[in-house]
């Protein structure tokens, strides 16, 4: 372990972790953009407790972390993972714990990659103008997130299809989109319009749908504990949500 690290940890320093917009992170309203900030009404609640809904951030907004700030905040992180075990009763300092708030923090920072990165670098140079305009779908792609009610595990499958107008994408690039916005505090309603609404933004397609199956721990775990219940979840735009014909398709294939 790096010294000058540990001895940040060992001192407990604390870092602000930056403008509590960051919360606001990705949500999505239909299709309009909407700006946060600005004078607060009167009588609304404060900062961390406002409602997130009417809220939207677009593909091309700025990333909300970088890896500079992981390695500021990982010695605040680690020291609030202390404080936890100390809460549980346990005692940080015995063998099999001495690292562990090192361990979790940095695995938190990896679980929540997302905030690093911005779809737009990953989307510029991949797509291509092309006179195709059937459906692509990619489907079965694997998802892992965390429940931003719990900061447990969510995990399951992704499938994404799409009518091109004259421009596709690379198709790995989908799984790329997938990731960024599941590696953050999700919920599996969100962040499904995410994906669709990102697509829709960068490619102009006369047609988006994207459907989530996924396991929740924090109803597997805790809470009523069933093993085997699944959420699927899904949102259909442009010719997919208007034309049952070509819905109907999308949801037959992903289903083959």
């Amino acid at each position: 372990m790096d010294h000058s690290k540990q001895s940040k940890y060992n001192a407990s320093e604390k870092k602000d972790s930056g403008d509590s917009s960051s919360v606001l992170n990705g949500h999505f309203d239909g299709m309009v953009k909407r700006t946060a900030g600005g004078p607060q009404a009167p009588g609304a609640e404060s900062a961390p407790h406002r409602s997130t809904s009417g809220v939207m951030e677009s593909w091309k907004e700025e990333r909300t972390r970088s890896l500079e700030d992981n390695e500021m905040s990982l010695p605040s992180l680690a020291a609030a993972y202390t404080t936890i075990l100390r809460g549980l009763g346990e005692n940080p300092q015995r063998q099999g714990l001495l690292k562990t708030p090192w361990r979790a923090a940095t695995a938190m920072q990896f679980f929540t990659k997302g905030y690093q990165e911005k779809i737009i670098d990953v989307l510029n140079d991949a797509i291509f103008d092309e006179d195709h305009d059937e459906m692509v779908i990619v489907k079965d792609i694997d998802m892992f997130s965390m429940c931003e009610h719990h900061l447990v595990p969510i995990f399951g499958r992704v499938h994404i299809g799409y009518l091109p107008n004259k421009r596709v994408l690379g198709l790995s690039k989908l799984a790329r989109i997938v990731e960024i916005y599941s590696r953050r505090l999700q919920v599996q309603e969100r962040l499904t319009k995410q994906i669709a609404v990102a697509i829709t933004e960068a490619l102009q397609p006369t047609g988006v749908g994207v459907v989530i199956e996924a396991t929740h721990m924090c109803m597997v775990m805790r809470g009523v504990q069933k093993m085997n219940s699944k959420t699927v979840t899904s949102t259909m735009l442009g010719n997919f949500r208007e034309d049952p014909k070509t819905r109907d398709e999308f949801l037959r294939l992903i289903k083959s």
